[in-house]
């Protein structure tokens, strides 16, 4: 049996992170989350009921700690300004983006704290699209974006560009001043 400790709720939330990134959902469970914690998973279980109650929990706290960085963009008055500290902002970490489509696949029904949890981090959804709405706001009335572009497209574009993969290896600070690049001025020469 494990020996007790305690722990912090960020020391769980790091772990249930690097679990559900190496394992995926449902390959993460609270047996591997007690065994890197040193605890017995009864101890886990004082808190939540299940994996999804402790995985919705998480996501939660990650959705507001990306919504405080993302509400720094407003301390930058130019569009241009606000653009770059959005892309770096999305490479800051890479990772987000698998972990938001592990949160996808958990089921509402499982429980009604985990409802609740789900109902919570679609309104934060909600909120970051809000507040990437201002910036593309920002960027129009700037006369910096095209005029017919859709602003979900927009928005789509600028944040699955961390998805693209970097298979030549380019080193990270080149990779995002290309795609900075790419999104502000194409990829076309003006020949």
């Amino acid at each position: 049996m494990a020996r007790e400790r305690k722990f912090s709720t960020e020391d769980l939330f790091l772990a249930t992170r690097q679990l559900l990134l190496i394992h995926g959902y449902e390959g993460f469970t609270v047996s591997l989350l007690a065994d890197r914690l040193e605890v017995s998973r009864g101890t886990i279980y004082k808190y939540f009921e299940n994996k999804e109650e402790l995985i919705t929990e998480y996501m939660i706290s990650e959705m507001n700690e990306y919504l405080l960085k993302l509400d720094h963009m407003k301390k930058y008055e130019s569009f241009e300004a606000q653009f770059d500290f959005l892309l770096n902002l999305i490479f800051s970490d890479t990772e987000i983006t698998k972990l938001i489509n592990i949160g996808r696949q958990i089921p509402a029904n499982i429980s009604e704290r985990v409802a609740k949890n789900k109902e919570k981090l679609e309104a934060l959804h909600l909120h970051m699209y809000d507040c990437l709405q201002s910036f593309i706001d920002l960027g129009r009335k700037e006369k910096k974006i095209k005029a017919q572009i859709p602003d979900p497209l927009i928005l789509g574009f600028i944040l699955h560009t961390i998805t693209i993969p970097n298979h030549a290896n380019i080193p990270k600070k080149q990779w995002i001043e290309s795609i900075k690049e790419i999104i502000k001025n194409g990829m076309f020469t003006n020949n």
